[in-house]
């Protein structure tokens, strides 16, 4: 895995869209919502973050769990922005440009993961296959 590799990952460029389109959009959210901005925006980061942490740690299995705690995020994430269309602090278009972004996300975080698994079943195959041919 190449440094900052991960920046060519859809899934990562999708993650920064999102964490600064949830910057912009609670920026305007008044002073009685700053615990809900705080959450938002600690999720939208974690979103992307976990991504590139999980990357750059040389490890399948930490990569994984990274995508999933990044999954995790993003779910939390959903929710907030569902509410602040409830709770009318964002319109129904903003909420279906927000949305549409985090399904994508979601989307391709599910198959980078499944893609992982994959890799790593392999992975494990081949080292009981050579173990065997030694003995």
């Amino acid at each position: 895995m190449g440094e900052y590799g991960f920046k060519k990952l859809v899934v990562w460029q999708n993650a920064r869209k999102l964490r600064k389109l949830i910057y912009d959009m609670t920026a305007k959210f008044s002073n009685s919502e700053m615990r809900r901005v705080s959450q938002m925006r600690d999720a939208a980061r974690s979103t992307k973050q976990n991504i590139q942490e999980g990357y750059m740690s040389g490890s399948t299995g930490i990569y994984i769990r990274g995508l999933n705690v990044s999954k995790g995020s993003l779910s939390e994430l959903s929710g907030d922005v569902e509410d602040c269309l409830e709770d009318e602090l964002i319109p129904k278009d903003k909420f279906l440009e927000v949305n549409s972004l985090i399904e994508r996300t979601e989307y391709l975080l599910k198959r980078l993961i499944q893609s992982l698994e994959r890799k790593r079943q392999e992975q494990k195959g081949k080292k009981v296959v050579s173990k065997g041919q030694r003995g």
